[in-house]
């Protein structure tokens, strides 16, 4: 893989990781504790609000999840590792980086 698909891929990955970043601190109120008093809303929207409040931190885990695999495929293309696959250091065919930069094992592995 020559230098200018490296930088594809780097600034991909980077354009990924802002717009993670963006998100999570847009998402930070929807995980934030519900408030259980009675007196202030019924028992249906607090029953809501909790399930609101389960999926958005499932969402943050998941964005989380995804920050750090972004992580690891940048530094695997700052140590020249980017590109071939962690398990059987095959190399990972450019339409699969496409797909998912911050991908680590290729197709084969992956099955």
């Amino acid at each position: 893989m020559d230098r200018s698909d490296l930088n594809f891929f780097k600034d991909e990955l980077l354009k990924h990781q802002k717009d993670l970043v963006r998100l999570m601190e847009i998402s930070e109120e929807s995980r934030a504790p519900v408030e259980l008093d009675q007196t202030t809303q019924g028992r249906l929207s607090r029953q809501d609000a909790l399930i609101q409040q389960e999926m958005a931190k499932e969402t943050g885990r998941r964005r989380q999840i995804d920050m750090t695999r972004i992580e690891a495929a940048l530094k695997r293309i700052e140590s020249e590792d980017f590109g071939y696959c962690a398990s059987c250091d095959e190399e990972i065919p450019k339409e699969r980086l496409r797909l998912d930069p911050a991908i680590a094992i290729c197709i084969n592995c992956a099955k």
